[in-house]
């Protein structure tokens, strides 16, 4: 029975490195088929200058603030731009190569260079004129503070008589 089960364990195994296996090669070949050659331009709307990326941001809140935290590493503060507008935050920027180097120098290139944007609807009302921004480390904080709360007013319905009679 120890045997059996070994064997058992022995096939699984190779079951699952041949489905791996299988799995990588689709996505060689599928990656073969659809990357260009070094030093070619390419097609894909990714990769085109209208692109913009996204931002990862945090958003939390305190007793008198939201709170938006995001990496920005590489990013001079004159390339950010933020906006309030009603609900919602726009957080803009770009992130500029220090350096031209060659497509073809490279081994690997998964940083992203360019533009980005963020759009993020605030779950508060904020107080547009008050809101600050700083980054410090790489690192940018937007703080925006919330508005008063809004007072619950009781409206009296005064009924008028009817024209008619």
């Amino acid at each position: 029975m120890a045997k059996n089960t070994t064997t058992m364990k022995v096939q699984q195994k190779d079951d699952a490195a041949e489905f791996f296996s299988t799995v990588l090669s689709e996505k060689n070949r599928e990656t073969a088929q659809t990357s260009i050659p070094t030093g070619q331009p390419s097609e894909d709307k990714w990769l085109n200058g209208n692109f913009e990326g996204q931002l990862a941001v945090d958003v939390y809140q305190t007793e008198d603030d939201v709170v938006i935290q995001s990496t920005l590493a590489g990013v001079r503060v004159e390339d950010i731009d933020i906006t309030v507008n009603n609900d919602m935050v726009t957080i803009r920027g770009m992130r500029r190569r220090e350096q031209d180097v060659p497509t073809q120098q490279y081994f690997y290139q998964e940083c992203y260079w360019g533009g980005f944007s963020r759009s993020i609807i605030l779950p508060y009302d904020v107080k547009a004129d008050k809101v600050a921004a700083k980054l410090k480390n790489g690192i940018l904080t937007v703080i925006l503070p919330k508005a008063d709360k809004p007072r619950a007013k009781s409206i009296k319905v005064h009924e008028e008589p009817d024209e008619d009679e």
